[in-house]
């Protein structure tokens, strides 16, 4: 065979080898869509075969407004001249609800996140732009930079991340390796830098999960009520340190005022002596709450008995025949001890009776 003879006989042989592939790739696409049928495909699957598909520009292909709810994609694309379709090829964003239907709309869905499994709001939603505070944001600075700012920011107050401080192995055996902060309870490096700064309590990760009795946080609410400290001792950082976090009923309410728990011990030991005078105290202050609760219920009884009692008199116009609306002064017997142990006084013309507490 010649040369050109054999080249021939090799294209020829590629040719129907690429014919060949395509064909078996188009007899599996076909036996995917029979065995496929009726079954919901993932998020995956379909990203791909639109991505892999020809777009046809029609009228039913265009992006519908009604159908898109991720408040993500709304705030990155800006609407076009046309207002259908948004000028880098997304959807455009949906107007927020009006003030005035601001009562009336539960949900706004301007500032939704569609996550293919549902949907979130800006409170439920932390990695949403749309709840991103941009006080204090340059105006030239994009929302997603502010977002990373902002971000960073939070791993440098909490001391996470790459803004952990760093432990060396090369202190060990050295001056250094004294002057490290260690753990009270197991001697480790590895301390929780946040408790160190805000409550000045050296503590490894694994001890305070391992000890919650002593190294537990305390809301403001529980530690007024269980341990008797007052506002002004509570709000004296030198005397109660405290870690705030933001409310988790209310991204809008204050920040959630958190304290550790044997702090708060050990100033109640203080102030009381013991637990088992706190304990003293804390039952004295129930017994009293519940006695003033219970004066206060008898009070409002005996108001309700006498009122009901004689306006059923009125309405009945006296038991002497007496016309209705003429007024009626009662004399009063001597009080007699009835069935319920309480005394009894009974009018001596018209026969009314009242119990006296």
């Amino acid at each position: 065979l010649t040369p050109e003879q054999i080249r021939r006989i090799e294209t020829n042989r590629l040719k129907a080898k690429a014919l060949y592939e395509e064909h078996q790739k188009n007899l599996q696409i076909q036996q995917i869509n029979i065995t496929t049928a009726g079954v919901k495909r993932t998020h995956g699957e379909i990203t791909s075969s639109a991505s892999s598909s020809t777009p046809v520009t029609t009228r039913a292909s265009r992006y519908d407004v009604r159908n898109s709810r991720d408040g993500r994609i709304h705030s990155n694309t800006t609407p076009s001249t046309s207002g259908a379709v948004g000028a880098a090829g997304g959807p455009p964003p949906l107007r927020p609800s009006s003030r005035k239907l601001a009562s009336y709309v539960e949900y706004d869905f301007s500032k939704m996140t569609d996550t293919k499994g549902g949907f979130l709001s800006t409170v439920d939603d932390p990695l949403s732009i749309m709840a991103i505070d941009t006080t204090g944001k340059p105006d030239d600075m994009s929302i997603e930079a502010w977002a990373d700012h902002l971000r960073r920011k939070k791993m440098r107050e909490s001391k996470q991340g790459a803004f952990e401080p760093h432990l060396s192995a090369l202190n060990r055996g050295t001056d250094k390796e004294k002057l490290q902060e260690k753990c009270y309870e197991c001697g480790s490096w590895e301390i929780d830098w946040q408790f160190l700064e805000v409550f000045r309590c050296r503590v490894c990760h694994k001890c305070k999960e391992k000890m919650p009795e002593k190294y537990s946080l305390l809301t403001k609410t529980e530690c007024k009520e269980d341990y008797l400290i007052t506002d002004p001792e509570l709000k004296d950082t030198t005397i109660l340190p405290h870690l705030s976090k933001p409310n988790p009923h209310k991204s809008t309410w204050n920040d959630m005022q958190l304290f550790l728990r044997y702090q708060v011990e050990e100033r109640a030991i203080a102030k009381w002596g013991s637990f088992e005078k706190l304990d003293e105290e804390f039952e004295k202050r129930q017994g009293e709450k519940k006695r003033k609760r219970d004066e206060k219920f008898r009070l409002k009884l005996k108001e309700l008995k006498n009122r009901t009692r004689v306006e059923t008199w009125k309405r009945s116009g006296g038991s002497n025949g007496e016309k209705k609306g003429k007024k009626h002064e009662h004399i009063w017997g001597v009080p007699v001890q009835g069935e319920g142990g309480m005394e009894v006084r009974r009018c001596e013309e018209c026969g009314f009776e009242v119990e006296e507490l």
